[in-house]
C-alpha cells in the first residue's frame, strides 16, 4: 500500500454541447487518502487524514511544529508500520509529553482542537528574526511557476502543494491537507538538518492561510508567506505579532501584502 495516492474509478463523464448534455462511462484516477496514526512511546498521539506519501517526514514535521520535539536528536527510533498505518515513534529518555497533551484527529481541510498556538508550547514560536529585503516582482514571478509545479495536481487533482525556496535550495511538498504539506516540508528539513534555511527563505502555499499554518510558519521561523488564496484574520495577527510578513491572493500580475511589508522592495 506504500505511496498508493490514488485509484482508478469508474465515472460518468458530463459532455455539453449545443444539443444539451450527454454522458459517457469511463475510468477516472481519484486522489486517495489515509488515516494516519502517529504512535509515540506505545501511546497513539494523533490520527491524521493524509497522503499515503512521506507518512515518517509527516510525523516528523507534526512532532516538530507542535513542539513535542526541538530536534531530530529527540528521537530514539522512527518507522512507518504498512499495515497499521500507523508511524511509530520512541522519544530518547527525557523528552516526554505533558500530561495535557491530548488525542485528536486532524481532517483535510486543517481542523484541530485546540486554537492558533498551543498554550502549553508558546515559549517555542518566538518573533522570526530576519533583516533580509525580498523583491516583490521576484515573488509575484515565482508564485506564478509555482502554481504549475504540482505533478500530483496536474495529473489527478485534489491536493495542495507548498514550496520552500531560498537561492540555492528548493522543496516542494504536496498533500489533501494544506496543514500537512507544512508538516513535511518540516520534517523533510529535520531530516536533512537544514532548519537553518527557513530563516531566509520564502515559503508558497497553494491554499488558504489560517491561524494553524501560521503557527507552523512562526515555529520553524520563515519571514515571508505568499498565498494564492487568503490569510483569515488571526492568521494576520499572529503573523504581525512575530514578524512574519504576509502575501495573499498573488498572481502574476498583483496581490495584496497583510503584515511586515518593511521587508519588501518594489
Amino acid at each position: 500500500m506504500e505511496d498508493t495516492i490514488y485509484e482508478e474509478l469508474p465515472v460518468r463523464e458530463i459532455i455539453r454541447d449545443k444539443n444539451g448534455c450527454r454522458l459517457s462511462d469511463i475510468s477516472k484516477k481519484v486522489i486517495a487518502e489515509i488515516s494516519l496514526k502517529i504512535i509515540v512511546n506505545g501511546l497513539e498521539l494523533v490520527s491524521i487524514l493524509c497522503l499515503n506519501q512521506q507518512q515518517e517526514e509527516l510525523a516528523l514535521g507534526f512532532l516538530y511544529n507542535e513542539g513535542v520535539i526541538n530536534s531530530l536528536a529527540d528521537i530514539e527510533s522512527i518507522a512507518f508500520n504498512d499495515k497499521m498505518l500507523a508511524v511509530l515513534v520512541k522519544l530518547k529518555e527525557g523528552v516526554a509529553i505533558n500530561r495535557q497533551e491530548n488525542l485528536r484527529s486532524i481532517t483535510s481541510s486543517g481542523g484541530k482542537c485546540f486554537t492558533d498556538i498551543n498554550p502549553l508550547k508558546k515559549s517555542q514560536y518566538r518573533e522570526v528574526q530576519c533583516e533580509d529585503n525580498f523583491s516583490l516582482n521576484a515573488l509575484l514571478d515565482m508564485m506564478a511557476s509555482f502554481v504549475t509545479r504540482s505533478e500530483i495536481f496536474t495529473t489527478i487533482g485534489g491536493v495542495h502543494s507548498v514550496l520552500l525556496y531560498t537561492p540555492d535550495f528548493e522543496l516542494l511538498t504536496e498533500d489533501i491537507g494544506r496543514h500537512n504539506c507544512f508538516d513535511k516540508m518540516t520534517g523533510t528539513m529535520l531530516r536533512l538538518n537544514r532548519l537553518d534555511l527557513f530563516s531566509r527563505g520564502i515559503v508558497f502555499v497553494s491554499g488558504r492561510i489560517s491561524s494553524e499554518i501560521m503557527a507552523k510558519i512562526i515555529r520553524i521561523g520563515v519571514p515571508v508567506l505568499v498565498s494564492k488564496s487568503t490569510p483569515t484574520s488571526t492568521a494576520v495577527k499572529l503573523a504581525s505579532q512575530h514578524n512574519v510578513t504576509i502575501l495573499g491572493y498573488v498572481r502574476k500580475t498583483g496581490g495584496f501584502i497583510y503584515s511586515c511589508p518593511e521587508r519588501l522592495i518594489p
